[in-house]
């Protein structure tokens, strides 16, 4: 009786019956001086006012007639029996959110951590959501926990950093196994955050730089093994063909005064190693105009 005489159920439109009644009762009690029409009209507001109820849009309720099931009631407004009909708890059909924390809980490789996630779902059956469980919300809140934890306990916590889309999968799955003979569906699961101890962080962070710096010196001395290949292949032709190495050498002297823009003084042992003395005089000789 108390869920039916709950104020917080009354709406507005009852609300306006009452006042209706009563008012009329009274207009009526002031015309002919009797109590009668005024007790009459207070008698149907109250009655009016508990029998006539609103569920909105995305609301559906159960009616139990003498603590028996009758039947789902909403949205819109609907009509009860006071004291012989009561109400269950209204239930939102909307796409719902539940915030789920697990906190200091053993990765599969023991590492503690905290992990935030997010748990949409939806009730897809009133009824069963009504009958099959007393509180669903917190079943869903202890259930998300729970599964939360037993999925952290089947991870590694590179899996979890790097993997949240398969560890959220599997959360879900598990949580919709649980709900859907409740009438409710766990539509997706959110990882939000996953926390570790701040002396691990550091470590792991020491041990991402050191890993970078292999790779940096790895990548160093293939390079130099590269270069030395190839120089061995230059050696080789120079060695054969002392006209390449003449050339290279001029061609380095050139690029030298190019780039600079100035003057480069060789040695004149440098000049007869690479032939350039005659290289000179016949390009001199090239140029020159004749008499």
């Amino acid at each position: 009786m108390w869920r039916v005489l709950n104020w917080n159920h009354v709406s507005g439109v009852a609300t306006a019956l009452f006042a209706i009644a009563v008012a009329a009762g009274s207009g009526i009690t002031a015309a002919t001086g009797r109590q009668a029409p005024l007790v009459t009209g207070l008698v149907i507001g109250v009655y009016l006012l508990f029998s006539i109820k609103v569920a909105d849009q995305w609301e559906k309720v159960a009616v139990l007639r003498l603590g028996r099931y009758i039947g789902l009631r909403g949205p819109g407004i609907f009509h009860i029996i006071p004291v012989v009909d009561t109400l269950s708890r209204y239930v939102d059909q909307r796409i719902r959110v539940a915030s789920v924390t697990a906190e200091s809980t053993l990765t599969r490789d023991t590492v503690p951590v905290n992990v935030d996630a997010i748990v949409f779902w939806v009730v897809w059956n009133a009824e069963k959501s009504i009958l099959e469980v007393e509180d669903f919300v917190q079943a869903i809140n202890m259930s998300a926990q729970t599964g939360l934890r037993e999925s952290i306990g089947r991870h590694e916590l590179a899996q979890m950093i790097t993997e949240r889309e398969s560890l959220g999968r599997e959360l879900q799955r598990i949580l919709d196994e649980k709900t859907n003979p409740w009438g409710i569906t766990v539509q997706s699961v959110e990882i939000r955050d996953v926390r570790i101890p701040q002396a691990l962080e550091d470590a792991m962070s020491r041990q991402a730089q050191a890993e970078r710096e292999r790779q940096a010196r790895n990548i160093l001395g293939q390079a130099e093994t590269e270069i030395s290949e190839k120089f061995s292949q230059a050696a080789v032709i120079y060695q054969n063909n002392p006209v390449a190495l003449h050339l290279r050498a001029m061609n380095m002297l050139y690029e030298a005064i190019k780039e600079r823009g100035s003057m480069v003084i060789v040695p004149s042992s440098a000049v007869e190693t690479m032939g350039l003395g005659g290289t000179l005089a016949t390009a001199s000789l090239g140029g020159a105009k004749v008499e």
